[in-house]
């Protein structure tokens, strides 16, 4: 009989996750490890050597690990799964001129679900993952999710969408670390290559990192009827033709396939006209944003209006703002300018160290597409 009963634990075949199940294998935890395997690289459509998280040499290292220190470990497939939600939605957010983020559509929506249920079939009460994030109960009962200790790892932007039935349930042993403790753990363990191996920043079901290829493989008449679209300035002058508005982000600079003599970046994206606006990098600032599908971790509601530091990429350092329910929408009002607004992205809230909850980036226009 282990001293703290059964726990599911996510294994990537990476360091982070594997030195997460070791930790709490040593803190007396039957430990089960699970990898789920979400894409089938062999029809990936590409060539170059896949380093995702997800593909059959991490399964292996996962497993390879997991039977050395004597602990169970199972694949599980959820790629059906994965293939609606997560590269549905990449698809369709693309074609509505949106920048999707299927890391936390992933994170929150897919692997958790398919964690709990696991962990309910194999009677495990708890589940952990290998991200640099901390939680914990408050005085209320409210779990809260705070960053982790590394600054430069912290993935709390990534897990706003948790609720508080999965939160209670869940565990992140590394997050009060630093990822070079993390590679030391690994080493001192006596698992040298997993405290050498290097990680993957590729969406895992794009590993050439080419999203404009795998946006033609996938949609190709729609793709191609877009191409010849209009590339024009915020004063309205067409200034070159596009091959379609979804190989554009807000904030891109490159790739324009125009010349000017001043930099250009992308300003605005419409679908309906198949037109992308481009303008100064002044022209990126915004001070007002709304967001939708709004989860809310720290507060139950939001009532009235509250300050908070807001984050509208993964790396970004925040911007204080103030922050009002305004039907089923939150509206930000920023202290100060913020460039390149992406709708699609996620923005997070944060009071000091917790979230307080995120949502999706929407457009200014609530009727729009």
């Amino acid at each position: 009989m282990s001293k703290h009963g059964r726990i599911l634990v996510a294994m990537s075949g990476g360091v982070d996750s594997s030195v997460a199940a070791l930790m709490l294998n040593e803190q007396g935890y039957e430990v089960i490890g699970v990898t789920m395997k979400t894409w089938d690289y062999a029809q990936g459509g590409t060539a170059k050597r896949i380093t995702g998280c997800c593909d059959l040499d991490s399964i292996n290292d996962a497993r390879n690990m997991a039977v050395s220190r004597g602990f169970h470990h199972m694949i599980i497939d959820i790629r059906e799964e994965f293939g609606e939600a997560i590269i549905g939605n990449f698809t369709r957010e693309y074609m509505a001129g949106r920048t999707p983020n299927p890391c936390v559509l992933c994170n929150t929506f897919i692997k958790w679900e398919a964690l709990l249920k696991r962990a309910d079939m194999m009677d495990c009460e708890l589940i952990a993952t290998g991200h640099y994030a901390r939680s914990r109960q408050d005085k209320d009962g409210r779990w809260v999710i705070s960053k982790g200790l590394d600054p430069g790892k912290d993935q709390s932007y990534v897990l706003w969408g948790l609720e508080q039935a999965n939160m209670a349930r869940t565990r992140f042993p590394i997050g009060g670390y630093h990822k070079s403790d993390i590679r030391k753990m690994a080493l001192d363990s006596g698992f040298p290559e997993l405290a050498s191996k290097s990680e993957s920043y590729e969406i895992c079901f794009i590993p050439d990192n080419d999203y404009r290829g795998f946006l033609k493989r996938s949609e190709p008449e729609a793709t191609e009827r877009l191409a010849h679209g209009t590339l024009v300035s915020t004063g309205g002058e067409v200034l070159g033709e596009h091959d379609g508005y979804p190989f554009f982000t807000i904030g891109q600079r490159k790739g324009l396939g125009i010349a000017t003599g001043e930099p250009l970046y992308v300003t605005e994206i419409q679908p309906d006209t198949n037109t992308v606006v481009l303008g100064r990098k002044e022209d990126l600032d915004k001070v007002t944003m709304w967001v939708r599908g709004v989860n809310f971790q720290k507060i139950d509601a939001l009532d009235g209006e509250a300050e908070a530091i807001v984050k509208i990429r993964y790396k970004d350092k925040g911007t204080p703002a103030s922050l009002r329910m305004d039907g089923d929408r939150l509206k930000v009002e920023f202290h100060a300018p913020v460039a390149g607004i992406a709708p699609g992205q996620s923005a997070v809230f944060y009071d000091g160290e917790d979230v307080i909850g995120g949502g999706f980036i929407d457009r200014d226009d609530p009727n729009g597409p």
